[in-house]
């Protein structure tokens, strides 16, 4: 076993990553010192369903992962070929997944490969898992454990049509009990409190506020992921989508309206706040451009910051919401309200569509809300109505231990 050395990352982003319909795997010689027998032929059919989501990059990064994670330690540790996994071996694997060797573990998130004088090196700080926080030790959540059984039950799927197995050794799996919790109800949404929330718009207005040229674009980032329920994958430009200033649209009755395409590549019309329309008109004044976006107008949503374009990377505008996070987390302690900062680090920038879409299903219909968000159903809006978990409490508040 090779479980001591550290493995280099399998996949390249999207893209990076070579067409592998068009350019078959020649050799995996750079990947793997021992190759295990059938190893070429694992890794030319895990492209090939890697790439097949190549219209959905939140999907394809998910998927990549856990992948990559598998034939780390198919190759590696069980040293066996796809073909030889058998339901025990997975289940091995889940296990090996809830406690990684530590040199595989890293303490931040980093890029897989470096540009060194124009060709792609693998980056040596990256490592396959990545603790949350750098104080706690590594574990895996239910919802990475769920991933995993998720992605790879769908892989040898794909692998049996493609008829390179004959079977699918996840779904053999009977007892996934033991490794899977139930629980009795909904797990709540996690999202800001409304005091985190105003603390870190508070932030990004102070960085704005400081250095124009910079952050004007963190403080629209933020109220559009709140504003709109954007997802990060909504603000970056990828091949399916390409976010514009002409995507916010004025309809005849003079409603403002921003169309985008989100999960499962649906795209939907989010309707525009007065004060969604206002951060619009600062943001583009400080881009000297008109207050308001022309019909078509094909000027990039969230510019680069240096060259032209926009944005293409999900990780850079995670950084850019990191630092309000960070900078709202250390004055909320200045100001004696230590326990909320310290929720607040454990806060992910999609917790400012949850917590956007929270606020108004306050105020809004849910049928609304549901169309806003891109919901496929009234039940996931519902989700986010804590009504009925509010009065839970209420009635439970004064339930007393010792009787009178």
């Amino acid at each position: 076993m090779s479980i001591r050395k550290i493995p280099v990352p399998f996949f390249d982003t999207l893209s990076e990553m070579p067409n592998p319909y068009r350019h078959p795997v020649k050799s995996i010689r750079h990947l793997l010192e021992n190759e295990p027998e059938g190893a070429l032929e694992d890794y030319q059919h895990a492209s090939e369903f890697l790439y097949s989501y190549r219209g959905s990059p939140d999907t394809f990064s998910t998927y990549r992962r856990e992948i990559e994670h598998f034939l780390h330690w198919s190759w590696l540790v069980a040293e066996k070929s796809l073909r030889d996994i058998r339901r025990e071996d997975i289940e091995s694997y889940v296990e090996f997944a809830h406690q990684p060797p530590k040199a595989w573990i890293g303490d931040r998130n980093v890029s897989r490969f470096v540009e060194k004088q124009g060709a792609r090196e693998v980056n040596p700080f990256w490592r396959p898992y990545v603790l949350q926080k750098p104080e706690v030790p590594y574990s895996l959540s239910q919802s990475g454990t769920q991933s995993i059984f998720a992605v790879l039950s769908s892989f040898y799927n794909y692998l049996i049509q493609e008829e390179y197995i004959d079977r699918n050794p996840v779904a053999q799996i009977r007892q996934k009990s033991k490794f899977l919790r139930k629980t009795q109800s909904q797990k709540p949404i996690r999202r800001l409190s409304e005091l985190q929330w105003s603390y870190v718009l508070d932030a990004a207005e102070k960085l704005a506020a400081s250095q124009p040229d910079q952050h004007e674009r963190t403080l629209f980032i933020l109220q559009a992921l709140f504003a709109m329920y954007l997802r990060i994958s909504e603000l970056v430009e990828t091949e399916r989508w390409r976010p514009s200033m002409g995507d916010f649209e004025r309809d005849l009755e003079g409603n403002w309206w921003f169309r985008t395409v989100g999960k499962g590549n649906k795209e939907r019309q989010v309707s525009v706040s007065d004060d969604m329309l206002a951060a619009l008109k600062r943001y583009r004044e400080s881009r000297n451009l008109t207050p308001l976006p022309s019909p078509g107008e094909s000027t990039p949503l969230v510019h680069k910051a240096r060259g032209r374009g926009g944005i293409t990377s999900t990780r850079q505008i995670r950084g850019i919401v990191q630092q309000c996070f960070d900078l709202a987390q250390l004055k909320m302690k200045e100001d004696g309200f230590s326990e909320e900062a310290s929720q607040l680090s454990a806060a992910t920038v999609h917790w400012l569509r949850h917590t956007g879409i929270s606020e108004d299903v306050k105020h809004r219909p849910r049928e609304h809300v549901r169309d806003d968000a891109g919901h496929g159903s009234s039940a996931i809006t519902d989700r986010y109505i804590d009504v009925e978990l509010t009065a839970r409490h209420a009635s439970a508040k004064k339930k007393r231990i010792k009787p009178d």
